[in-house]
């Protein structure tokens, strides 16, 4: 898939694309059913998972299958952190 950072709502200097693609790579992400109820018709999904250097992060982005367009990403609430680290415990 083709990450796609135009016009995005946080620092790319704080959160780096590679980070982003980490979590969107990442096979325990919790990946969130698209936000449904929007005025422009376009489903956001929301991910929370974790980089390679153990960096949490909550991504809403929205998919059409070949292209992501990353809204939002920032680091996780710590009880973000927990409900993900709950469901890592039931996959290993």
């Amino acid at each position: 898939m083709e990450l796609d950072l135009l016009d995005v709502h946080f620092d790319l200097k704080d959160i780096k694309p590679r980070e982003i693609e980490e979590v969107l790579e990442d096979p325990f992400s919790v990946r969130l059913l698209p936000d449904q109820d929007r005025p422009d018709g376009e489903a956001r999904y929301y991910a929370l998972g974790r980089t390679v250097t153990d960096r949490y992060l909550f991504l809403c982005f929205w998919s059409d299958g070949k292209n992501v367009r990353v809204v939002a990403a920032r680091d996780l609430t710590e009880a973000e952190r927990k409900f993900y680290d709950r469901k890592y415990a039931q996959f290993k």
